[in-house]
């Protein structure tokens, strides 16, 4: 069994938030209803004269709420510290992605509403229209190509394509969201309805760039970056854990000053070949000390199969600590743990920080195969230590003729489970499963944390 730290830090607990993420959704709304007031203002719906001038009029607005989500997409991809405290993981994530094809959608309607428009006022052709812009119009073509980018990017955010990726693929061409957004940014300066005689509007959409920009570089490459410099992480030595799984230990300097915790997980960047463009991102499976931070790795083939192999003073680039699966999130006394697969590991790592009095800790771990089960010897320590109960359920449905994590199985093996805060992490068919059977036993939505392992 691997020894388990003793010098543990202690990470002061949040005890409220002065901002909540409603109160995000309405500074985002207002503004949007400002930059909708600011058309209006000059002069959006005062040449709603034709069918033509109604489409142009609308290519423009879509356009201005396009750009605008667009930015607020960039912003929420920023990882900023504040918004994954604040929003967390899961809810940032499904923000992101109806930004995403809010904003691809928008701009398109912004695309074929102004050719359309245009094509009826000058008595030209659709195509006719589509080129004389692309020739003749200031950034067009430039900003055209910007917009395939962005389509590229809401494509293959669709869950049947992402399945279809490698992450490190689907990863790659999200970065062309940066590069689709400057395209069309000379587009809109230039010609942009709003740009044209305000010099207060280009102050404010100007202001809302580089808000979003400097998002960007402090918390894309500015605080990676310090932290790179700073703690000098390395890869200390690699050790098995099961059929296709290692766990990689780091160590570094003033590793205290990271302030993680458990729950939490960093995006990791092992220096060695092509690793280093390679972000993958990894909970920590075991809770944050001063001596090393732990990651857990199940070898997918998507480059997770050359971390076996790193050489032991391997730099290592990590982003992080995001997330916000931590004890901080709980408000009951009694917790229920469920991890699915390489899911347990953040939750071994919950386990061996997450305050409670003996036996109020329960564990199911759920694996389709005993070979697939990780841990156990720190898992029978640590719940032999904290008194608590761990179920193991093996086993593929088609074998067991039932799913062991269906609510009738789930109330019996913790019957109080209503009375307890339950964190989950695994598949995304295992946590709807779950979610399906916690909301038969009347579990509230506050008392339910997930972490997703997907992109």
């Amino acid at each position: 069994m691997t020894e388990i730290a003793s010098s543990r830090r202690r990470v002061p607990v949040r005890l409220s938030r002065a901002l909540r993420p409603g109160d995000v959704l309405l500074i985002a709304l207002g503004n949007g209803v400002l930059i909708v007031g600011m058309w209006i203002r000059h002069g959006g719906l005062s040449e709603l004269t034709s069918l033509g001038a109604v489409l142009i009029a609308g290519g423009q607005l879509t356009a201005l709420l396009g750009t605008y989500v667009a930015l607020i997409g960039l912003v929420l991809m920023s990882r900023s510290p504040w918004l994954d405290r604040l929003i967390g993981g899961p809810r940032l994530a499904y923000w992101h992605r109806w930004v995403g094809f809010s904003c691809v959608w928008l701009l398109v309607a912004h695309t074929v509403l102004t050719t359309l428009g245009f094509a009826l006022t000058t008595g030209n052709n659709a195509v006719a229209e589509t080129w004389s812009l692309l020739t003749t119009y200031p950034y067009v073509l430039m900003a055209t190509v910007g917009l395939v980018m962005l389509v590229a990017v809401g494509i293959t955010s669709v869950r049947i394509a992402r399945r279809r990726m490698t992450y490190e693929t689907w990863y790659f061409i999200h970065l062309y969201a940066y590069l689709g957004m400057a395209l069309g940014f000379a587009h809109q300066l230039v010609v942009g309805t709003d740009f044209l005689s305000d010099p207060l509007a280009i102050a404010y959409w100007i202001g809302l760039y580089v808000v979003t920009i400097v998002a960007i570089v402090v918390f894309r490459i500015g605080q990676p970056v310090q932290s790179f410099f700073r703690h000098r992480l390395r890869v200390s030595h690699i050790a098995p854990e099961g059929d296709g799984v290692v766990s990689v230990y780091v160590t570094g300097r003033d590793l205290g000053r990271l302030a993680a915790q458990a729950g939490q997980y960093f995006l990791w960047r092992f220096l060695a070949g092509d690793g280093w463009w390679r972000a993958h991102p990894f909970s920590l499976s075991a809770a944050p000390n001063d001596q090393y931070l732990r990651l857990t790795v199940k070898v997918t083939g998507d480059g997770t199969s050359a971390i076996q192999r790193l050489a032991v003073g391997t730099p290592v680039f990590a982003e992080g600590p995001y997330g916000a699966f931590t004890a901080d999130e709980r408000k009951w006394p009694r917790v229920l743990l469920i991890a699915g697969g390489i899911g347990i590991a953040p939750l071994r790592a919950l386990l061996e920080a997450m305050p409670a009095s003996r036996g109020a800790i329960t564990l199911i771990y759920r694996a389709s195969r005993p070979e697939d089960v990780v841990f156990q010897d720190e898992l029978g320590a640590l719940m032999k230590a904290r008194g608590g109960k761990l179920h193991y359920l093996i086993g593929r449905r088609v074998e067991l003729r039932r799913d062991p994590l269906d609510a009738r199985h789930l109330h019996r093996n913790v019957p109080d489970i209503a009375q307890r805060e339950v964190y989950i992490c695994g598949p995304e068919g295992m946590i709807k499963t779950v979610q399906r059977s916690l909301h038969q036993l009347h579990v509230p939505s506050a008392q339910i944390h997930e972490e997703h392992f997907a992109y």
